[in-house]
């Protein structure tokens, strides 16, 4: 849970992950690939593969450059390949592709955890090191989940800064984006119970889904306020969501009257924290998730321990490893205001 308004000792390298990049020019089948043995030979690598949810939206694309800077440091070959779609099976097809190559360690971000599971038992059976990243696949037999911060502290962080705007009280809704995304789910289920414990005088009145679609979001969250003409707070429980209901708010003209907090990187949030019509943004070090993604996956092909040493330490300070769950944390979510926002040049 964050405790200060302020972000100390955590610094977000990511790049702002709130729009979908427009026309974008890359296709399902691009690779991004960095690194080499320590000798120059790329060929005998360690191979560590990354599929995003969806290619070519900057929140990945910034986990994709700190792959690219772990590959640099630790001498192995990254590959980051992704659809422009935000479709399971699209997706499902890109991770065959992957256990074709006979990649050293393979990390989904899945759409659908369900169906993603026996894909990632397939990669298994055929003897590569299989984990996720970004969102879980629970029910899979995954070695590892690099996980970018609790459910608890993601969804305390965003409910207490939004009731702290809406006084404690009152009704608001969530604009989310895939409707089986394991991680956004888990998040609304900490914001339902720790709402309704904290604020009793609170209501989450509705949940809709926008898919990664920030123009979706802006259009579901004026039909939510339109619904609810009493509605005094919105969350977007995404990247591309929360610049989408803080959109929405100010098309409508209700700056001050509905607040937003949403999962927002700094740029794409700052002009909606500067004229109020978003109170804050949560988040973490996107580009040190794919930092210590690539670390994971290279740690998992060595037959090295996932517990983080002090090489690792300097990258990523706050990192830490749970045996029991096979989880691998990142650190603790980071509220992002107007005291703050300038501090982040992306």
């Amino acid at each position: 849970m964050m405790r200060s308004k302020r972000a100390t000792g955590v610094v977000v390298a990511g790049i702002a992950g709130a729009l979908l990049v427009s026309g974008c020019s890359k296709k399902a089948d691009d690779t991004a690939t960095s690194g080499s043995t320590a000798s120059g030979s790329s060929s005998q690598a360690v191979s560590v593969a990354f599929v995003p949810k969806l290619q070519g939206i900057p929140y990945f694309e910034a986990m994709n450059t700190g792959g690219q800077e772990a590959a640099t440091d630790l001498g192995l070959k990254w590959i980051y390949k992704g659809s422009t779609t935000a479709d399971p099976g699209a997706q499902t097809d890109i991770v065959k592709s992957l256990i074709q190559q006979k990649v050293s360690a393979l990390f989904v971000a899945p759409n659908d955890p369900d169906s993603m599971a026996p894909v990632l038992g397939d990669a298994k059976a055929k003897g590569i090191h299989i984990a996720t990243s970004d969102t879980d696949a629970p029910n899979s037999d995954r070695e590892v989940f690099v996980n970018q911060a609790t459910a608890e502290g993601i969804g305390q962080a965003i409910s207490d800064a939004l009731l702290e705007k809406m006084g404690g009280k009152g009704k608001l809704a969530i604009v989310s984006c895939g409707q089986t995304a394991a991680n956004l789910n888990s998040w609304i289920d900490v914001e339902k119970k720790y709402i309704a414990q904290k604020y009793p005088d609170a209501q989450i009145v509705s949940t809709v889904y926008a898919g990664e679609d920030e123009a979706k979001a802006v259009s579901m969250a004026k039909d939510l306020m339109n619904a609810h003409p009493d509605l005094t707070g919105l969350i977007g429980e995404c990247t591309s969501s929360a610049p989408g209901v803080a959109k929405a708010v100010r098309e409508a003209g209700k700056i001050g009257k509905v607040f937003t907090v949403g999962l927002g990187t700094p740029q794409a949030m700052k002009p909606y924290l500067t004229d109020g019509s978003s109170s804050a943004a949560i988040l973490w070090d996107v580009q040190k998730l794919g930092y210590l993604t690539a670390w994971a996956g290279k740690q998992l092909a060595d037959g090295g321990s996932l517990a983080p040493d002090a090489k690792l330490k300097a990258k990523v300070p706050d990192a830490t490893y749970d045996d029991a769950t096979k989880v691998l944390l990142l650190g603790p979510a980071l509220r992002i205001t107007t005291e703050n926002v300038d501090q982040f040049q992306y």
